[in-house]
């Protein structure tokens, strides 16, 4: 049996968790202390939907980055979210690794939930005097 989720529903979702708008009838974002942030990171290989911390980017000076969840951080349009605008990481000032992966979670550091998380094309070779940017072309897609 094939099944899916539908569009409207998938556009929904991703605006609750990425521009804190509620549901109609399901669901509203916290009342008492809502997240105002997601904070998208780097990774050296894939997350795998765990923790923030799996296999995060470290060179140094890497922080993840606070993207607002409103429509000034994300845009949202038939089952996918995009950047809406270049993020750029802090400016590796020594180390290297290659970024593959990016995540978007619910922690400014440390262990934090993953919301979502998806390959960097082309990957990021990250050396000293490299900022690495996220581009508005990466897409979080729900359903199918």
């Amino acid at each position: 049996m094939a099944g899916g989720i539908g569009t409207t529903f998938a556009n929904d979702f991703l605006k609750l968790l990425l521009q804190a708008t509620a549901i109609a009838n399901i669901a509203d974002n916290a009342a008492s202390s809502p997240l105002t942030a997601v904070f998208l990171g780097g990774h050296t290989a894939s997350p795998s939907g765990t923790a923030q911390t799996t296999s995060e980017c470290a060179y140094t000076s890497y922080a993840r980055v606070s993207v607002a969840r409103t429509s000034g951080g994300w845009t949202v349009s038939t089952n996918t979210a995009a950047l809406a605008a270049l993020t750029s990481f802090p400016a590796a000032t020594g180390g290297s690794e290659t970024m593959t992966h990016y995540s978007v979670g619910t922690a400014s550091s440390g262990t934090g939930k993953i919301l979502f998380w998806g390959t960097v094309t082309p990957n990021i070779v990250i050396s000293s005097g490299v900022t690495p940017q996220i581009t508005t072309a990466v897409l979080l897609t729900v359903g199918t």
